[in-house]
């Protein structure tokens, strides 16, 4: 699922309602010009959002990642390489150099919107 997102004045942008995000599967949205992945979590219900980019392969293609946990920490692995990056912090459980970026996430209303600012 790819969205079309849309910024509010206070720099949330809102990407979807949440009952349309797959439990445990990604979703592309473009925020501030770059490609954010979004991932609904099933056991939890919390969501997550990171950089759409896999920076081992250069590939925008982590909305297509495998969602899971390792240690108890939710995770998504790249669908190219497999490297498992933390879905709450960006930092890459593989190689500690790379990471992610992790993006503001909350639910108001029922939509899912994302922060603008620095994560």
């Amino acid at each position: 699922m790819t969205t079309t997102a849309t910024t509010t004045t206070t720099g949330w942008t809102r990407i979807c309602r949440l009952d349309a995000l797959v439990p445990d599967r990604g979703a592309a949205a473009l925020v501030d010009g770059r490609q954010v992945a979004v991932f609904r979590l099933g056991g939890s219900g919390d969501v997550h959002a990171v950089d759409h980019h896999d920076p081992f392969s250069g590939a925008n293609v982590m909305a297509r990642g495998l969602v899971g946990s390792r240690g108890g920490v939710p995770t998504v692995a790249s669908p190219m390489h497999k490297q498992t990056f933390d879905l709450a912090t960006g930092h890459c459980l593989d190689d500690a150099s790379v990471s992610l970026r992790s993006w503001p996430v909350r639910v108001v209303d029922g939509w899912v919107e994302i922060g603008s600012g620095t994560a």
